[in-house]
């Protein structure tokens, strides 16, 4: 039976199934009123009816929940007034309610692109990032909605069979309208954030309509359907976790499926009587009971992928920021939580292990340079290379991903050219040796390339379990890829070489005068003096084919920025123009601009973010070059060496002289939607838990 419990050893998804559990007892209570006196329009028409309210309080930064209520209490209401009018029916002002409310949802929405994200999480919800406040709002949701059912029931009741003997009975069938669709609007208020409101309406619905084939009394149909929604779940977590499919809508699909099978186990029952229904259970139950006491063999407990020790999974990517002054101190931004951790204290490089601190506690070495590798920052500190984790790390399996955190902390630091001997001549030098350009790792090797065109190769597993040391170093670009190292040197010969460093494919393209590389999903890009040269895996086979510059130039690409996966890159051209690198097409895009300092794109079609001398931001149309929008994001000229970050939803710029990040909503006109400040000048900046 470990494939039953093995899902819910994980916390987010034990979060997940005491979610799911009190949504269940929530939407019991007041579906199956809607089931009994036929209000599936209505719930239908409220839970589509929040979206004004939660797009509202999302672009405003409120809360979720408090829009929600407030959007569903408005529909309430207008319903209410709308359904007095005797010249049409009631639904006919449930249907205009329900289009004119998620019309005006999806206009705001249209206003803010950035929005998008977050109205996929409105429409089918994620039940693996409920967090434990969200379980405390729904227990209090479950216990209000507890108190309604049951001073309201004979009210209710009364209201369901005839409304005017509850007028007679004095138990005021208006009030008890309003109480009900006050019930049904905090189900679905409650509700939403686990499974969307395009989903909450078949937890809300489906258990209470399995029930009702099994009793006649509300109480009993209450507990049934708060049955089978616990019941769906569980199911639908189970089944999530091992399919690899959306939570939310699994457990909704479980509980429509129990509709059905209910309303089959029904209808045998009535044909057969309730002899052979009992027959057909116990037929059911034969698989069941010879899964239990058969023995089953021992089954070793499987490790996530990706996972070490000390690690926690987690439901969504823990995205942060590692942040470091000339100084060498260095700060750690969750952008979850907007938590910042200070580490200041740089360790003493030690020959290919971990450096330890000297007694005198926070020794500052001038830092040059710093890059990540999704989880580790590696930052160029005089003769050495240090390494911060930032604690936070993902990892990609193509049709699905693992989300970790850990806890933040120094590492060490290794001496820039030590390989597990003496470093070498000229390595100790900050500007010419140990200056980092780019860092790039797999399960077992990091690789972090120098400005020298060396690069250190790490231990992997070791600075997973908080040591540094290096395997050895490499007299060229080494980048780790499909289980290999792509090495590019400085005469130009490009080889796949394996993990033991083990002479191995040497490619028929060279890359003259090698600089900048990047990885991609389609390959090692290389750049080289005549252009970029990608190296992929091909049916089992490497091959490397050159993508030249569309006329000769001397503003060659030298340092790649992109989002990580992306097969769009960008790079400066000179101090008047920008370089876009297509892999997908195999072009190169030149778009001038003068004075640029730093340039990064989330992909193709998505703007260019150039940052001017003058610190202003600047989104570029990529196909036709013009200014879509700017921002000034440093109170005057740029200082040291800004940099842009991109992700999937935000970029980050670094404004060293104001001492702040400023966090770009870049689909949405460059809107600056957070700013950190900082007690240090950030003058260099790397995002992790990508």
């Amino acid at each position: 039976m470990e494939w039953l419990f093995a899902p819910f050893e994980v916390a987010f998804v034990q979060r997940a199934l005491w979610g799911g559990l009190l949504v269940s007892c929530v939407c019991a209570l007041a579906g199956t009123w809607v089931v009994v006196r036929g209000m599936a329009f209505l719930g239908d028409a409220m839970a589509h009816g929040m979206l004004p309210g939660v797009a509202v309080a999302a672009l405003l930064g409120g809360n979720l929940m408090v829009g929600a209520a407030v959007s569903c209490t408005a529909m309430a209401a207008g319903v209410s007034l709308l359904s007095r009018s005797k010249r049409f029916a009631a639904d006919t002002a449930i249907g205009l309610l329900f289009v004119g409310m998620l019309a005006a949802g999806v206009i705001l929405v249209s206003r803010s692109q950035s929005f998008a994200v977050d109205l996929t999480g409105f429409l089918f919800g994620d039940v693996l990032a409920v967090r434990t406040v969200d379980l405390w709002y729904l227990v209090a949701a479950l216990a209000l909605s507890l108190m309604i059912a049951v001073f309201g029931h004979r009210a209710f009741l009364a209201l369901t069979f005839d409304p005017r003997k509850a007028h007679t009975l004095g138990l005021h069938p208006k009030a008890a309208q309003v109480a009900l669709v006050g019930l049904l609007t905090l189900a679905i208020v409650a509700s939403f954030h686990v499974v969307g409101t395009l989903l909450v309406f078949g937890l809300l619905i489906a258990p209470p309509a399995a029930a009702v084939y099994w009793s006649d009394r509300i109480p009993v149909v209450m507990l049934i359907a708060a049955l089978v929604g616990g019941f769906s779940t569980v199911a639908g977590l189970v089944i999530s976790w091992h399919a690899g499919t959306a939570a939310g809508a699994t457990i909704a699909a479980v509980a429509v499926g129990s509709f059905f099978v209910s309303a089959i186990l029904s209808a045998v029952r009535e044909r057969v009587g309730k002899v052979g229904a009992a027959s057909v259970a116990a037929l059911a139950a034969l698989p069941l009971v010879g899964c239990a006491t058969a023995e089953e063999p021992a089954v070793a407990e499987e490790t996530p992928h990706g996972f070490v020790a000390g690690a926690q999974e987690m439901s969504e990517a823990q995205t942060r920021l590692v942040l470091a002054d000339a100084g060498g101190a260095v700060r750690v931004i969750d952008l979850l939580t907007e938590k910042v951790t200070s580490i200041d204290a740089v360790p003493s490089a030690t020959p290919g292990s971990a450096g330890q601190s000297p007694s005198g506690g926070d020794q500052r070495v001038p830092t040059v340079a710093a890059v990540g590798d999704g989880r580790f920052a590696y930052l160029s500190a005089g003769a050495s290379v240090r390494v911060v984790d930032s604690g936070a790390w993902t990892v990609d399996h193509g049709d699905h991903r693992h989300y970790y955190q850990a806890p933040i902390r120094e590492v060490g630091a290794v001496v820039a050219g030590d390989s597990g001997a003496a470093a070498e001549p000229g390595a100790g030098s900050g500007a010419g040796g140990s200056g980092v350009v780019g860092a790039y790792s797999d399960a077992a090797v990091a690789s972090v390339v120098l400005d020298s065109g060396a690069t250190i190769l790490f231990d992997r597993p070791a600075l997973d379990g908080g040591v540094a040391r290096t395997q050895r170093r490499v007299e060229g670009i080494a980048v780790p890829y499909a289980e290999r190292i792509v090495v590019a040197d400085s005469s130009g010969r490009v080889e796949v070489r394996g993990r033991d460093g083990a002479a191995g494919q040497a490619q028929a393209v060279t890359c003259p005068q090698p600089r900048g590389q990047a990885v991609t999903r389609r390959g090692v890009v290389f750049g080289c003096a005549d252009g970029a040269l990608v190296v992929a895996q091909r049916d089992g086979e490497f091959v490397a084919e050159k993508i030249p510059y569309p006329a000769p130039t001397t503003d060659r690409a030298s340092t790649f920025t992109h989002r990580p996966g992306s097969t769009t890159l960008t790079a400066l051209a000179g101090r008047d123009g920008v370089w876009t690198l297509d892999i997908r097409k195999k072009t190169w895009t030149r778009t001038v601009i003068s004075e640029a300092v730093a340039v990064n794109t989330a992909g193709e079609g998505s703007p260019l973010l150039v940052l001017t001398r003058d610190g202003v931001l600047r989104s570029i149309d990529p196909v036709t070059g013009a200014e879509t929008a700017h921002l000034a994001v440093s109170d005057g000229p740029v200082e040291g060496q800004p940099v842009i970050r991109v992700d999937p939803d935000r970029a980050y710029v670094n404004d060293i002289r104001g001492r702040r990040i400023h966090e770009i909503a870049y689909n949405d006109n460059l809107r600056v939607a957070r700013t950190f400040s900082l007690d240090i000048a950030p003058s260099l900046m790397v995002e992790t838990g990508l």
